[in-house]
């Protein structure tokens, strides 16, 4: 199931698309400020977001530049020209103006769901790592580091995003298609196991405990 992200201050707005998107099948969540989406994703990765522009806390335009690696349809009001292009320049997918057509915006949707699962790579980077989700290896400086599935699992996870903390009842959620006997319990263990091979590589400490939280990759080594 897909999953969709409102996040649009308008009670009314909201109640209806979340209405439309269940009944074609997608999954929902949804936020009324800006500041509450950017939480939402600081743990959630979304496989679409709509976007309302003018949200309280950060507004849209402010936290279109926050969101990487998911699509993003603006749905907004602001019908200039000049708005919908300095948007798209700054990483919107697309722009529908209210009041809109739903079925316009179901297409939309689609194809930029459609687009997502085209240009997704099978191999995923991060400094001197990579990893290839076709044939579950991985290599640091190109050498082949051999995980086991949960490290594979927990890997791949961080490495989809980067630059978010993955807490650990998300973390467990998420794995759990690739690895289901991991536990809360032996989580720290699998995190533990896993920076040390890849540490005994190259010296660098990939994976950051963030604490009474969750696990993040270190971005002081990009």
């Amino acid at each position: 199931m897909k999953n969709i992200f409102i996040v649009d201050d308008d009670v009314c707005i909201g109640d209806m698309l979340e209405e439309v998107l269940t009944r074609e099948g997608y999954g929902t969540a949804r936020a009324y400020s800006g500041t509450e989406a950017l939480l939402y994703l600081s743990s959630n990765r979304p496989d679409l977001i709509l976007l309302d522009l003018m949200l309280p806390g950060l507004s849209g335009e402010e936290l279109l530049p926050l969101i990487q690696g998911i699509p993003v349809i603006v749905v907004s009001a602001k019908a200039e020209v000049s708005s919908k292009v300095d948007l798209l320049l700054g990483g919107a997918s697309d722009y529908i103006t209210k009041p809109f057509n739903t079925e316009e915006l179901l297409a939309r949707i689609t194809v930029q769901l459609r687009k997502s699962s085209a240009s997704s790579t099978p191999i995923l980077t991060y400094d001197e790592i990579e990893l290839d989700t076709d044939s579950r290896s991985v290599k640091v400086k190109r050498i082949p580091v051999r995980l086991t599935k949960t490290e594979y699992a927990i890997l791949k996870l961080l490495m989809q995003n980067p630059s978010q903390v993955i807490t650990r009842s998300v973390m467990l959620d998420r794995i759990s298609e690739d690895t289901p006997d991991c536990m809360e319990s032996s989580l720290k263990v699998h995190v533990s196991n896993l920076r040390r091979k890849l540490k005994e590589i190259n010296g660098k400490d990939y994976i950051e405990a963030v604490w009474g939280i969750g696990f993040k990759l270190n971005e002081d080594l990009i």
